[in-house]
C-alpha cells in the first residue's frame, strides 16, 4: 500500500528525517509514536507531498509518487486529517463534508454517504450548524468524517486525540476500530497518547530525532517498553 523508503528531509541545515522506512498495510492500523518535535508531522507532510523530500521515495501500491502534488495523492485515495483539524469554520457541517468530496467525480458527489452519519451520529444532528460552533471534539469528528467521504484507501490521522474530551476519544477509537475491521483501508495513526495507540495498533513504529528507532507488532508494545518513548 503506502510506503516510504530511505526517506531524508532537511529544514535549512537541520536533518529532520533520517533514512525513514515505513510501510502501511490494508486492513491494519499502524501507530507512529514519539514525543513532540521528533519529526512525525514532517513525515506525514512528506507522505502527502506538502513538503519536498531530499532523497528516498514514497510509493503507493508499488508505484513511486514522490513527485506527485498533494491533490493528486488525495485523488488516488490518500486522506490526511491534520493536527488542529483545520475545518472550515464558516461553513456548515454538511458543507464541510461536501468539501471532502472534491476528490470524487461530480456524478458521485451529490449526497453524503449514509455510513458517515452512522459512524458520527452527532454530525447528522448538527449538519446545519457552522463548523466553528462545534466543540473541539465535534470538530475532530467532522475532520475525520470529511476525510472519509472521499472513500480513501489510506487514512492518515495526526494526533486525533489532542485536546479532546475522553467521551469523544472513545468515539474516535470506536470509528478507527470499525474502519480497520472493515478491511479495505490502511490507517496511519500518529499519537503521543500511548494507551490510545496501544489499543488500536496492529503495528507500531517509534520515532526519535527524525529516525525510526523501534518497530514491531502492536501486541509487543508493552514488552518492548514503547511507553518510555512517548510523553504519556
Amino acid at each position: 500500500m503506502l510506503a516510504v523508503e530511505k526517506l531524508n528531509q532537511y529544514y535549512g541545515s537541520s536533518h529532520t528525517l533520517r533514512n525513514v522506512d515505513l510501510s502501511l498495510q490494508v486492513g491494519k492500523c499502524t501507530a507512529l509514536l514519539g514525543r513532540n518535535g521528533v519529526g512525525k508531522t514532517t513525515l506525514l507532510k512528506c507522505m502527502m507531498g506538502v513538503l519536498p523530500i531530499a532523497s528516498g521515495k514514497v510509493t503507493l501500491n508499488g508505484e513511486e509518487i514522490s513527485g506527485w502534488r498533494p491533490h493528486w495523492r488525495a485523488a488516488h485515495g490518500i486522506a490526511f486529517v491534520p493536527q488542529g483539524r483545520e475545518i472550515f469554520s464558516r461553513l456548515s457541517v454538511a458543507e464541510n463534508l461536501f468539501m471532502g468530496m472534491a476528490v470524487k467525480p461530480a456524478s458521485q458527489s451529490k449526497s453524503i454517504p449514509d455510513y458517515i452519519y452512522t459512524l458520527f451520529p452527532v454530525l447528522k444532528e448538527m449538519r446545519q450548524r457552522r463548523g466553528g460552533d462545534l466543540s473541539g471534539g465535534q470538530q475532530q469528528q467532522l475532520a475525520i468524517a470529511r476525510a472519509l467521504v472521499g472513500e480513501p484507501k489510506v487514512l492518515i490521522l495526526d494526533e486525533p486525540t489532542e485536546g479532546i474530551q475522553p467521551s469523544i476519544i472513545k468515539d474516535i477509537e470506536r470509528v478507527i476500530r470499525l474502519l480497520t475491521e472493515r478491511g479495505d483501508m490502511a490507517i496511519l495513526l500518529v499519537e503521543q497518547y500511548y494507551d490510545f495507540a496501544e489499543r488500536l495498533a496492529d503495528y507500531f513504529a517509534v520515532m526519535t530525532r527524525g529516525e525510526i528507532v523501534l518497530s514491531g507488532e502492536g501486541k509487543d508494545m508493552k514488552e518492548l517498553k514503547v511507553r518510555s518513548y512517548v510523553a504519556v
